[in-house]
């Protein structure tokens, strides 16, 4: 099993006006975006070559648009890295530098 490249936690994760988790995962791994539930169970999953990541400029530095297979979400992934200590860029930037990392996107 391949190394985890990005992995995020108590992420709220929306389909238009709709939410579908307050407190969801967003994993990049194997070659895959996976949006997951609380509980772990797939929401969406799509190979990187075919997820289109983004930051709105509307929006805050808190979300982002992935766009897996033709679906769209909303994630509102939190304000900083969980790392202890030192506060990190915004995570929503630090997932589309790693959709676009995983696909052989430049950053």
């Amino acid at each position: 099993m391949a190394e985890t490249e990005f992995t995020a936690l108590g992420v709220r994760i929306g389909k238009g006006l709709r939410s579908l988790t307050r407190a969801g995962q967003v994993r990049i791994s194997d070659g895959r975006v996976e949006l997951l539930t609380s509980y772990g169970s797939t929401i969406d999953s799509a190979p990187v070559q075919a997820v289109r990541a983004s930051q709105p400029w509307f929006a805050a530095g808190d979300r982002a648009l992935a766009d897996l297979g033709g679906t769209r979400y909303v994630l509102t992934l939190g304000a900083h890295d969980p790392a202890p200590g030192e506060p990190g860029p915004p995570a929503a930037r630090r997932f589309v530098e790693a959709v676009r990392r995983a696909a052989g996107r430049d950053a």
